[in-house]
């Protein structure tokens, strides 16, 4: 059973530390720093959308209307660490 626990912590902390990298290179690229023409930039941001996309959907189904401010990652970003340090170890038993 601990061996499941450690396996999905694994994999949580893997989409957090992607979650945080994508959006750090979208602050970087609102702000000018990096640029979508650059191919190895271009395939990293499309490369983390492609695997986002699919988690800020039906988030963004259900969110209303903020156009120009995106709540979805930030939402995705506190489901995410909700998973990870409270409601896992307590499925778990382990707090």
């Amino acid at each position: 059973m601990y061996a499941i626990y450690e396996i999905l912590q694994l994999i949580l902390g893997a989409i957090y530390f992607i979650m945080i990298v994508h959006i750090i290179m979208s602050w970087l690229l609102n702000f000018d720093v990096l640029n979508y023409r650059q191919p190895l930039v271009g395939s990293i941001w499309t490369g983390l959308n492609k695997l986002l996309e699919p988690v800020y959907t039906p988030i963004r189904r259900v969110l209303p209307d903020t156009s120009p401010l995106d709540l979805a990652p930030l939402v995705a970003f506190l489901i995410v660490i909700a998973l990870r340090t409270i409601i896992l170890p307590a499925a778990f038993g382990l707090r």
